[in-house]
């Protein structure tokens, strides 16, 4: 093992405090603002585009700057730690654009990379179905061919920012011609598709990207619709899901390093008793302890980043799931240690850290339960034993 897989690169570095300036330019009183108009954070996604950030894993030949889910998912945490992150880069370049990018066809990938990589149009990803929850062979969603289309019909849920999104690669199942198994297809569905339908989730959960619904109901897509190989399978799609794991953790870690920014400020200037909270061990221990869970958590989502980038797919399975369980748990801790800091003052408007009690679950649950996770290095890491 080289420096180097542990010290940022010069370069990375630089990336990371270039975009920290340029979040901190909005923070997160532009992201309250937005949330209460009810608006999107489209002037920070613009932004963001113009100057490279959201394409900074496409390939230059396609507009984007050539780097990996390294450098991404690096520009996703400085976003957060200025308190606003952007969710849909969690999906629009990583995971659509980086399956396009292994599997597209030229053509696909002329039409839909280099406005991915400058923001100008963004795609959604649909995967999550109400009764298969994680377990994506029991996607119900099938696609079958009609004369030189493709028909496409199911349902999915927990889909984010279809109402910002130009398309939605959604995940069906299509017949294997040779075992007559069902086996996982990707399709480029635009928005305005006859029969392609929306609906809003209420959510508790209060995000500027909104949660969605979405009935296919014969939805006809024409042949070059299907994204890669239709006998890929679960390859393609694990393309998209190992990257949306280390996103995922990327928004995690940025959210807690944003609390504990916070609680921090907060301990050194509050006095009580003629000494900063911050002198007592009671305040200083937990907040240390956030701290160094939350460098552990950032050091496995470059390992994970690191591995996927370098074309290891295996590898980087398990240290994406790895890398997404640890950040959750991190967050969630530091998130309600900062809380806690503060006392009555975590819980009001001013501060804007109570929000984030709820939002710091997200990484728990989403885009796979701690627990299944915990089954994946239980089986695939230590195997033991399944059991279902």
């Amino acid at each position: 093992m080289s420096v180097s897989d542990i010290v940022e690169s010069q370069e990375h570095q630089d990336l990371r405090a270039a975009v920290a300036t340029f979040a901190r330019s909005y923070g997160r009183d532009y992201l309250t603002r937005a949330l209460g108009a009810g608006k999107p954070p489209s002037e920070l996604w613009r932004e963001a585009g113009k100057l490279g950030y959201l394409g900074v894993s496409i390939p230059e030949g396609y507009g984007g700057g050539g780097g990996g889910i390294s450098e991404l998912a690096l520009v996703l945490e400085e976003l957060g730690a200025a308190g606003s992150p952007l969710l849909m880069m969690v999906v629009s370049p990583a995971i659509c654009a980086t399956v396009l990018t292994r599997f597209g066809t030229e053509a696909q990938k002329r039409a839909w990379l280099p406005g991915l990589a400058d923001g100008s149009r963004v795609m959604a990803f649909g995967i999550t179905e109400p009764d298969a929850g994680s377990n994506s062979h029991r996607i119900t969603t099938t696609a079958h061919r009609e004369g030189g289309d493709w028909v496409l019909t199911g349902r999915k849920v927990f889909v984010s920012g279809v109402d910002l999104a130009d398309a939605v690669l959604v995940v069906g199942r299509t017949a294997d011609a040779r075992s007559g198994r069902l086996k996982p297809c990707l399709f480029i569905v635009p928005r305005d598709t006859p029969g392609f339908t929306r609906t809003p989730i209420a959510m508790e959960l209060k995000a500027a990207e909104k949660q969605f619904e979405l009935t296919l109901d014969d939805v006809r897509l024409p042949a070059d619709a299907l994204v890669g190989d239709e006998d890929a399978g679960l390859l393609q799609l694990f393309a998209g899901l190992n990257p949306e794991r280390v996103m995922t953790a990327a928004f995690a870690i940025g959210m807690g390093r944003y609390a504990l920014g916070r609680a921090v400020a907060y301990a050194k200037e509050r006095t009580v008793w003629k000494t900063p909270i911050g002198a007592h061990q009671a305040i200083a221990h937990p907040l240390a302890q956030a701290h160094i869970e939350l460098e552990l958590a950032r050091l496995m989502t470059r390992r994970a980043a690191a591995l996927y980038d370098a074309g290891d797919d295996i590898g980087a399975g398990e240290a994406a799931n790895m890398a997404k369980y640890a950040a959750a748990e991190a967050c969630a801790h530091a998130v309600d240690q900062s809380v806690h800091t503060l006392g009555g003052n975590g819980l009001t408007e001013e501060f804007q850290l109570a929000p984030l009690l709820t939002a710091s679950r997200v990484a728990r649950i989403a885009p796979v339960s701690r627990e299944m996770i915990l089954n994946y290095v239980s089986h695939q890491t230590l195997g033991l034993p399944k059991s279902y």
